[in-house]
């Protein structure tokens, strides 16, 4: 039996995860391969889900938990868009707070489906500005408990990919590099631009030549791992708009503004923030990572009758406040202007990870 190759591609929220694993999918499939994308979140609604489905590759959603709590999600995921689908790639996107993959994803798999799967080093993706600040001992704008989820997700990397180089002067990049690698000798330091493309061949050929994957397990205060979770309040909501000539990047351009303005007015803090806009097979993205200077945009969306706008909110707030403030800055982007209708809304608060396996060894 033909093995799938599956990439587990793991990091924090606003990392750059799915912009990145698009653009390698694009990649691998205009060379032929066959590829599949599994995504992931405590509640359905995704935007990374949304954004992924514009490429011509089967997509699964596994909703309501992450992986490691929903393992069985997590294999009928892989068998549904990599065994069944005979796909030579999977790349599977973890919740960006979920940390312990190790333990929890990679050991079983290499324990009970190595048959069927070659798992291969788990890469673990870091933005420059936050991996700066959490090197020199800093919080990086998060709660220190989230900080803390974010610093174990590095300890147990095979792979640190730090992304969008494109920001940074090669001077500082290496610079960087330096500085994680010293800070994390066990992992490989690597670097990627998904915008500029750059980097990927390196990465994709170091996954090709490295077998060994999760190759270390962590020590992990479930306590604080939990409570990092907990400090974010997650909303994901989907709506439909209708009206004459609806200029979708306009709408997204005022709803992304309008949710930034109102988090730096209460002072929050951000995990992520993003949505899409589609008309069609038109799209547009917005995404917060963190302070007010973080906000970008990626498409057009054109204008259009019947536009679909998707919105993913981790913001350090209890759920009812989040949802407040989410409503309060759609209702400014779309009330007056064209009709519209909740398709779906949802917020939450995480509940304590609980994983399905845990293993306390390394399978060879």
């Amino acid at each position: 039996m033909n093995q799938t190759q599956l990439i587990l591609v793991g990091g924090f929220l606003g990392a750059g995860k799915t912009t990145l694993i698009g653009r390698v999918a694009k990649r691998l499939a205009e060379q032929g391969k066959r590829v599949g994308l599994i995504t992931n979140d405590q509640a359905t609604g995704l935007v990374d889900s949304q954004l992924l489905r514009q490429g011509e590759w089967p997509v699964a959603e596994v909703a309501g938990s992450c992986f490691c709590c929903n393992f069985n999600g997590f294999i009928d995921a892989v068998k549904k868009v990599g065994v069944e689908g005979r796909a030579d790639v999977v790349f599977a996107e973890p919740v960006g707070s979920c940390a312990d993959l190790s333990a929890t994803i990679l050991q079983p798999l290499k324990q009970h489906w190595r048959s069927e799967v070659r798992v291969s080093p788990l890469t673990v993706l870091a933005d420059p500005d936050r991996l700066a600040a959490i090197l020199k001992g800093e919080d990086g704008g998060l709660h220190e408990d989230a900080a803390y989820i974010y610093r174990k997700q590095l300890e147990e990397s095979d792979i640190i990919l730090i992304t969008k180089i494109d920001t940074l002067t090669p001077e500082a990049l290496e610079s960087l590099k330096a500085e994680t690698r010293a800070a994390f000798p066990a992992s490989r330091v690597m670097s990627v631009s998904a915008l500029k493309e750059q980097g990927i061949d390196a990465w994709l050929d170091d996954l090709a030549e490295h077998t060994e994957a999760g190759t270390r397990l962590l020590k992990i205060d479930y306590d604080r791992y939990a409570h990092g979770e907990a400090v974010l309040g997650w909303l994901n909501g989907a709506i439909r708009i209708k009206g004459t000539g609806c200029d979708g990047n306009a709408l997204l351009v005022d709803l992304m503004n309008g949710l930034q303005s109102r988090i730096a007015a209460g002072n929050l803090r951000v995990g992520h923030v993003k949505a899409i806009v589609e008309n069609g097979n038109r799209y547009a993205v917005g995404n917060i990572t963190g302070t007010i200077w973080t906000l970008t945009f990626l498409g057009d969306a054109g204008t259009g009758d019947d536009l679909r706008l998707t919105i993913n909110a981790r913001v350090e707030c209890s759920p009812e406040q989040l949802d407040e403030l989410v409503r309060s800055a759609l209702d400014a982007a779309v009330a007056g202007k064209y009709a519209f209708d909740i398709l779906e809304w949802r917020y939450l608060q995480p509940g304590r990870p609980n994983p399905t396996y845990r293993f306390d060894h390394v399978v060879v």
